[in-house]
């Protein structure tokens, strides 16, 4: 069995909801048959992850490892499937995504803001519409009370 020893990406960077893990030499070592091997960036060097789904998107990639003149060839798939990387690559993701959420919480308020916004204006225009209704049909008990929740919307108060 594979076990990792040491896992820290060299930088890490966001582009949209896709996490980039760069890796670059002695930041990230295994243990194979009590032999510990260390990353060299000859061939694969970073990781993919999608925020969303928390995937690994660059399953294909091949990460190589050395020690002395021996070499260990390991496609992230293997890596991912036969050793311990989930408890060191696991914490990252989680460092990350909490660092992502209050920007989409901020977007989700921004969000519920316009949407009262917009609420706030129909029932105006709604509003204004059953003042006309009223004054059309001369029903005088209906406008003033019309008028009277126009004004509550409006933050006044009602004589």
């Amino acid at each position: 069995m594979i076990q990792v020893e040491f896992m820290k990406p060299f930088y890490t960077k966001m582009t949209g909801t896709k996490l980039r893990l760069v890796f670059a030499y002695q930041y990230f070592s295994i243990t194979k048959e009590e032999e510990v091997f260390h990353f060299i960036p000859i061939e694969g060097k970073e990781i993919i992850v999608d925020l969303n789904s928390m995937q690994v998107e660059n399953l294909s990639e091949v990460f190589v490892f050395q020690r002395g003149n021996r070499f260990v060839r390991l496609p992230l798939y293997q890596l991912l499937l036969v050793s311990n990387v989930h408890e060191y690559l696991l914490p990252i993701i989680e460092n990350v995504s909490d660092k992502v959420k209050p920007s989409q919480n901020e977007l989700v308020q921004e969000v519920n803001e316009e949407v009262e916004s917009i609420v706030r204006t129909l029932e105006e225009h709604n509003l204004s519409r059953l003042i006309d209704d009223a004054l059309e049909s001369r029903n005088e008990a209906l406008f003033h009370d019309l008028m009277a929740e126009k004004a509550k919307l409006a933050g006044g108060y009602a004589s």
